[in-house]
């Protein structure tokens, strides 16, 4: 039988899920950069999210995460625009 997967080292796993991190970056962009499949990104990125960054303080953690929800709610509110723009137009209303 074959293998289930490639071995990915925690060090690549934390870089990779920090390159989605950055402004601009999706992890679906990162993924095919890398080589690695958007579902292991993202359990990769939850996951790494359960623990805090070694040697954060508690103060940067929270900025971190601001920032971080910041982002993520920026996204949520492009993707629910273009939902109701593409509901729109495809019941025949462009206003």
């Amino acid at each position: 039988m074959g293998s289930k997967g490639r071995r990915y080292d925690e060090a690549f796993k934390r870089e990779a899920v920090q390159l989605t991190l950055e402004p601009g970056r999706t992890v679906s962009q990162v993924a095919r950069d890398l080589g690695v499949s958007d579902s292991a990104l993202w359990r990769w990125r939850q996951e790494l999210a359960a623990e805090p960054p070694q040697g954060e303080s508690p103060e940067a953690e929270l900025k971190r995460l601001r920032r971080e929800l910041a982002r993520v709610t920026q996204e949520r509110d492009i993707l629910k625009k273009a939902l109701a723009y593409f509901s729109r137009s495809e019941h025949g209303d462009t206003r």
